[in-house]
């Protein structure tokens, strides 16, 4: 095989060696990125983390909208950027923001720290999308963008799988935030091999004018945009990530919280999978549950693609939002290890044919010589859905989810405790109400109740209901989605450059 199909129109039935290299380039990324990713709402906020920030779910939840702003809003530009000056150049580029990041993170114990750490690795993020999917996009034709961009987001999955199982290893060595330092450093240090693969990575000629200068490439990417049809598409997918992303970005906070895992922990193969808990049962850790998504993805997403292959785009997209919004509905309404799997199940077949289709549509309505460019625009959905997404569910889990803050609350409404105490009724003045902080808010309900971590967590479930005020809500905004994208299907039939 060899590198010479650049163009849709020219390319080969075969996958390149061009395009083989960007896989491996995204595999050392990407397991960096899911060494972090999962853990960092525990590190952030979660009451009961040793070496934790122990910030408030809505500071949380700030965070997470500045990491989407950034991570899937530069993209409009970085796409354009990359097409002008280089996939190569954008990429190398991107590999060097993302190692500064972890590298700040892991130095800097502080929000400061953090919160600058993750804006320089959501900085390098979005120019390493749009460059090495506009190379990919250049190895592709209509007649094999289908299994190109799903074995692409199988390999992505390879490293996301690799990194929930990794980060319980590194968080098992020493203590504090001695144990996050690790983590932080060996994702620096697994990026950095992208240095390697650059030296040996041809680049691909974009076809894109590379007399432009910046302003003329910024000015292309925002004159691109305004096309009603697409602004109207990616609104529609901003509602499906806006519920998508919470598995990743919420679950976390609430599997700690919530869900009984310790019949799953007797069948799982390894120690370091098993941590004790706040309610002193053994569990399995968070991350290493969310990894059956990553891993269903890896056995199935190559065959799912192959079967979808001749599904018309829009189509497969339909069927994804709604098989996954099941998954969301029965994954999040359960405090159960088992039953959140069986949810996860749902959800990860959705994603199997939501994820890639959207890359996929975008890179076959792209115009010649705009691939990067478009490619950068599949990240605006992300970035609106996560943004949006995070910054409602940190002020609706912080109010209504958060086992430390409803515990608090328990103390002020339901017990001796709070007799005498004066509160104004709002989460945020709980812990000043109460001289109790949220890190020993779980233990001191117990302490003034009698009781112990089981018995509590159960009164806390029955008595505030946290699964439906905080999922119904997300579940609602899928079922918009699927039900507009419904419709716009429909309406796409009528338009050549945009059926797909």
């Amino acid at each position: 095989m060899n590198d010479t199909n650049e163009t849709r129109a020219g390319a080969r039935p075969g996958l390149n060696r061009t395009y083989w290299l960007c896989n491996i380039i995204e595999v050392w990324e990407r397991l960096a990125y899911y060494v972090l990713r999962p853990v960092a709402p525990i590190y952030i906020c979660q009451a009961d983390e040793a070496g934790g920030l122990h910030l408030p779910q809505t500071t949380k939840g700030f965070i997470y909208l500045w990491w989407a702003v950034f991570q899937s809003f530069l993209p409009m530009f970085t796409g354009g950027l990359a097409d002008r000056y280089g996939y190569k150049r954008t990429i190398f580029f991107a590999v060097t923001m993302n190692i500064a990041g972890y590298v700040v993170m892991a130095f800097f114990h502080s929000y400061a720290g953090f919160f600058i750490g993750i804006l320089m690795l959501a900085t390098g993020t979005a120019f390493f999308k749009p460059g090495l999917q506009g190379t990919i996009a250049h190895q592709l034709s209509k007649e094999n963008s289908s299994l190109g961009w799903g074995v692409f987001y199988w390999i992505v999955n390879v490293g996301a799988v690799i990194g929930h199982y990794v980060s319980p290893l590194l968080l098992s060595v020493g203590e504090g935030f001695e144990r996050w330092r690790t983590l932080f450093l060996f994702c620096a240090g697994c990026t950095a091999l992208n240095y390697v693969m650059l030296l040996t990575f041809k680049d691909v000629p974009s076809g894109a004018p590379k007399t432009e200068g910046l302003l003329d490439v910024l000015r292309r990417t925002i004159v691109n945009l305004f096309e009603p049809r697409l602004i109207v598409w990616l609104l529609i997918m901003s509602c499906f990530w806006m519920m998508m992303y919470q598995l990743w970005d919420l679950q976390p906070n609430f599997i700690s919280d919530w869900v009984d895992s310790s019949s799953v922990a007797a069948y799982v193969p390894f120690d370091s999978w098993r941590e004790v808990g706040d309610r002193g049962l053994v569990r399995v850790p968070q991350q290493v549950l969310i990894s059956l998504n990553a891993l269903l993805i890896v056995l199935l997403m190559v065959p799912v693609s192959w079967m979808v292959r001749r599904l018309r785009t829009l189509s497969a997209m339909l069927i994804g939002m709604v098989v996954a919004t099941a998954g969301l509905l029965v994954a999040g309404l359960t405090g159960s290890g088992w039953v959140l799997l069986l949810g996860i199940v749902f959800f990860s077949l959705g994603e199997m044919l939501t994820g890639p289709k959207k890359n996929e549509y975008l890179g076959l309505i792209a115009p010649p010589g705009k691939k990067g460019l478009y490619l950068g625009y599949v990240n605006i959905p992300v970035g609106l859905g996560v943004g949006a997404g995070s910054y409602i569910a940190g002020q609706v889990y912080g109010h209504w989810g958060e086992k430390a803050t409803l515990a608090l609350k328990y103390l002020m409404e339901h017990s001796p405790f709070g007799q005498g105490r004066a509160w104004d009724g709002s989460a945020g003045t709980l812990e000043q109400a109460t001289g109790i902080p949220r890190t020993q808010a779980f233990a001191k309900l117990q302490e003034v109740l009698g009781i112990d971590g089981v018995e509590a967590t159960r009164i806390l479930w029955e008595t505030y209901h946290p699964q439906y005020k905080v999922w119904l809500p997300f579940a609602a905004v899928g079922v918009a989605a699927a039900i507009a994208l419904a419709v716009f299907g429909q309406m796409a039939k009528r338009w050549k450059d945009m059926n797909a």
